[in-house]
């Protein structure tokens, strides 16, 4: 039975910086990601990859907390790249600083260990 009385119930929301991922491509990962003056973190990805899929918000989180910019290669549609940078198994993350891979991770893991394999803190 309703009175006709409405509550307003507040929900509470995190305040925090979207982080959104660039797709890259061969065309543009040399200026998103070799000259980038900030580190970036590259996720090697395929669509058809469901452990792509469930690592994606990991990496956005980690992206986020460690204040580097996250990137996506779509290793279908940039098989040179993939091949550049050896990639035989994906999901596959490497950290970039200046210009050259620092750290790699191959694989969803949970996000204390991929950020060990990066070499973040945790």
């Amino acid at each position: 039975m309703t009175t006709g009385n409405l509550v307003q119930v507040p929900t509470l929301t995190r305040h925090r910086k979207e982080t959104m991922a660039t797709n890259v491509t061969d065309a543009t990962f040399e200026s998103e990601v070799l000259q980038a003056d900030e580190p970036v973190l590259v996720d090697f990805w395929a669509e058809w990859c469901g452990p792509c899929h469930a690592v994606a918000p990991v990496l956005e989180r980690i992206a986020d907390e460690h204040n580097v910019k996250l990137v996506k290669v779509n290793i279908d549609e940039n098989q040179d790249l993939a091949m550049r940078y050896g990639i035989q198994s994906i999901p596959n993350m490497m950290l970039f600083e200046g210009g050259a891979p620092k750290a790699s991770a191959v694989g969803a893991m949970p996000k204390g260990m991929l950020e060990r394999q990066l070499g973040f803190e945790s």
